[in-house]
């Protein structure tokens, strides 16, 4: 296949190269952050944000995507004037959207968290007005295919967390408890996690300014280029403003409730969590908090790494799959559609097996001075699964996108949030899982979610998911690949009582096993291979072991 042709997985691979550098940028700050506001601060700081970011799923988060849709369709027919106009169309969306999300996020913060938590989700409401104006900017390159510049905004925006999220942290602890030390006083512990967890949020805020400073100096630097092809424009008709707000509104509506409801589950099982735990069962509120904190700060966050090259591709597939519509090329959506779905299954399925042989050395790793490492490493193994199914929902909810079913992902999501919430319940209130009771809901809604996209995507385009290279091939590669880790891991540790050089062994044989065995097992040609990032690197090596 022409590079061309791949054009799309390319610029996935660049944009999930990004997330990936990012995610690992969090994980790292995630460490001292922990350390420094505990397993209780975290809590807090997990439950606030997932309520800022349900307002922000609303609001902006969204717009990405959405802005890229209906620009990459203006400009596969060459109407830049009416592309143009869009982009200046939208940003006065989210300025408006944006004020109005914030000062509610600010003022009405006592409506959705405890009290405790109400100072920690108010320091996240700038953070809105400043990410729609952000998401607007990225979206607009996001419909010329170009990921570089989202990409390079993101690390940037992740570096300007860590730094700030720290330093923050740190200050507003010593300024206000005067020591970092641990208190056995419970009311001194609590304010240093309140505190600790404002810091951490003033982190949130300072990267989405760093980035968007980025992106609209790129968008400056841009902007000759961009005037020249709009009075280039061949296209005699131009668009009022009216009729492109209805435009955007047919667009951007329907993808922010879709976003909205597919996240939804994480703030309903925060809080059904929360309030059952405390006032159901009568759990003391910080061990709440920070058993809530080892699931979303810890067992979450690693779990969303391997996502990563899922919303990559999610992202990237949007306007390639909108302007082949756009075309009636519903072959060719098919196609890309195909290539999407086999590469994110070749990197997402070793991954979650990676994840659940190798827990316990990760979260020591990431999390040396976690207060329960049998709990977290155990909540990583629980939501190992669930890697596979949100990679999965996430990339299937941006096809129904491309393909024109905008409102196709909504209904999906509210049905799946149901069922879930409906089993979450009676688990929570009857059974004694706490905590695996959330990765067993994380993981049905994701798991529905999949299926009932699949079913849409099938009776849109008549597309049949081809099951043995995409799925059982990997997988078996996979299994292969666990037991070798597993062994060599515990092997090496036996012998040297050094974790982190054993887990990093133990991965390196990993990604060699896996591709050897995927090779031999036949699960990928070598054109499909040469079509994912490095792949070129793949073939050689496979061909200089005769795998190929």
């Amino acid at each position: 296949m022409s590079n061309k042709k791949n054009n799309f997985i390319l610029q996935a691979g660049i944009f999930a190269a990004a997330g990936f550098i990012s995610r690992i940028i969090g994980m790292i700050y995630t460490f001292p952050v922990a350390a420094i506001i505990g397993s209780v601060g975290l809590g807090y700081y997990s439950s606030a944000y997932n309520y800022y970011n349900i307002i922000l799923l609303i609001s902006s988060y969204s717009i990405p995507s959405a802005i890229s849709k209906v620009i990459a369709q203006k400009l596969s027919l060459k109407e830049y004037r009416n592309a143009h106009k869009m982009f200046i169309c939208s940003l006065w969306y989210v300025l408006g959207v944006g004020v109005f999300a914030s000062l509610l996020l600010f003022f009405g913060a006592g409506l959705f968290v405890e009290e405790t938590v109400v100072p920690v989700l108010r320091v996240f409401a700038p953070t809105i007005f400043l990410y729609g104006i952000l998401g607007v900017l990225r979206g607009y390159f996001q419909a010329h295919k170009s990921m570089v510049q989202t990409s390079v905004s993101q690390v940037l925006e992740q570096i300007a967390n860590c730094i700030v999220s720290i330093g923050a942290a740190i200050g507003l602890i010593m300024a206000t408890v005067g020591t970092l030390s641990v208190s056995d006083d419970p009311a001194m512990e609590q304010k240093r996690a309140v505190y600790g967890a404002m810091g951490s949020a003033m982190g949130t805020g300072a990267g989405v300014l760093v980035a968007l400073v980025f992106m609209f100096g790129i968008y400056i630097l841009n902007r000759p280029l961009i005037h020249k092809r709009i009075r280039k424009d061949p296209n005699t008709y131009t668009e009022s403003y009216g009729e492109i707000a209805l435009t955007i509104g047919r667009v951007v509506v329907p993808f922010i409730l879709s976003s909205a409801a597919y996240n939804l589950s994480s703030t309903i099982n925060n809080k059904l969590y929360t309030d059952i735990s405390i006032y159901q069962k009568g759990l003391e509120e910080q061990l709440v908090y920070a058993n809530y904190g080892i699931f979303s700060g810890q067992g979450m966050k690693i779990s969303n790494i391997p996502i990563a090259l899922s919303s990559a591709m999610a992202a990237a597939i949007i306007p390639t799959i909108s302007e082949l519509v756009a075309r009636r090329d519903m072959g060719g959506a098919s196609e890309k559609i195909h290539q999407a779905m086999q590469t994110i299954m070749v990197l997402s399925i070793p991954c979650a097996v990676g994840l659940f042989v190798l827990a316990e050395p990760v979260i020591m790793l990431l999390f040396p001075t976690t207060s329960n490492l049998e709990l977290s490493a155990r909540v990583l193994m629980a939501l190992s699964a669930s890697v596979i199914f949100y990679a999965l929902s996430t990339l299937t909810n941006s096809i129904l996108q491309g393909i024109g079913r905008v409102n196709t992902p909504i209904v999906n999501a509210v049905i799946a949030l149901m069922i879930q919430t409906v089993v979450l319940i009676p688990v929570l209130m009857f059974t004694e899982l706490d905590v695996y009771g959330l990765v067993l809901a994380s993981t049905l809604y994701s798991g529905i979610m999949c299926l009932l996209n699949q079913i849409s995507i099938r009776k849109t385009l008549g597309y049949r998911q081809e099951v043995v290279r995409t799925f059982i091939k990997p997988l078996l590669a996979s299994a292969v690949m666990g037991v070798c880790a597993f062994l060599v891991y515990k092997g090496l540790y036996a012998l040297s009582s050094i974790s982190v050089l054993s887990l990093l062994i133990a991965m390196g044989v990993a990604v060699v096993v896996y591709f050897a065995c995927l090779i031999l097992f036949k699960g990928m040609t070598e054109s499909e291979l040469r079509a994912i990032p490095k792949g070129y690197l793949i073939v050689r090596i496979a061909k200089k072991c005769r795998l190929l």
